[in-house]
């Protein structure tokens, strides 16, 4: 059992990394392998905070999509699944959240949807996900990240200047902790996203 101090040190945390790039907004990835984790998760992230549902090749992702929402509405916090827009409707999802490859097509139908996220790496895709009317793009990997090891990190310098005219509010999304948070303050971004580095 999780005790009130080991609570109130993870929130803390959780609050800081937002506080170091000097943003309100956290964006939380679900974790596919551990749903319960992610649950228990959901309490410690502030009011107002985005959840993005993945477990793209779970069985149950229906059951297990609409338990997370339930728990996250519960929690005051928007709701969001990847890439499938047709179980977000079925339900009720606050939003969707686009991979990059869902920009290069025709655009989907959003119509109901409170909030759209993007996947974006690059600036033609920045610029995509603002013609498809995108909320916020969720820029990466902004540093080395473990769930991808083998992609690169953008870095401070690299990031910065892909996002210092991007065409919509941005997120940095990839190896974003307490280590590295500080290093994005300044760059104007409106929320920082991540699984791990997060909680």
């Amino acid at each position: 059992m999780v005790k009130a101090d080991q609570v109130k040190s993870a929130q803390k945390c959780v609050l800081g990394v937002a506080a170091r790039v000097g943003v309100r907004q956290l964006v939380f990835m679900t974790d596919a392998k551990n749903i319960a984790q992610t649950v228990r998760s959901l309490e410690l992230l502030p009011c107002g905070s985005v959840v993005i549902f993945r477990a793209y090749n779970n069985p149950d992702r229906k059951d297990c999509a609409r338990f997370v929402l339930q728990h996250a509405h519960a929690c005051g916090h928007l709701f969001l699944i990847a890439r499938d827009v047709r179980l977000a409707r079925i339900l009720r999802a606050d939003g969707v959240h686009l991979p990059e490859y869902m920009l290069r097509g025709t655009r989907p139908n959003f119509f109901g949807f409170n909030f759209v996220t993007a996947a974006c790496h690059n600036l033609a895709a920045l610029q995509r996900a603002a013609r498809f009317s995108v909320d916020l793009a969720l820029v990466s990997p902004a540093f080395q990240t473990q769930s991808h090891t083998d992609q690169q990190g953008l870095g401070v310098h690299r990031f910065a200047r892909l996002v210092k005219n991007a065409p919509l509010p941005v997120a940095a999304l990839g190896g974003v902790n307490v280590k590295t948070a500080g290093k994005l303050r300044g760059l104007g971004l409106m929320a920082v996203a991540g699984i791990s580095g997060i909680i």
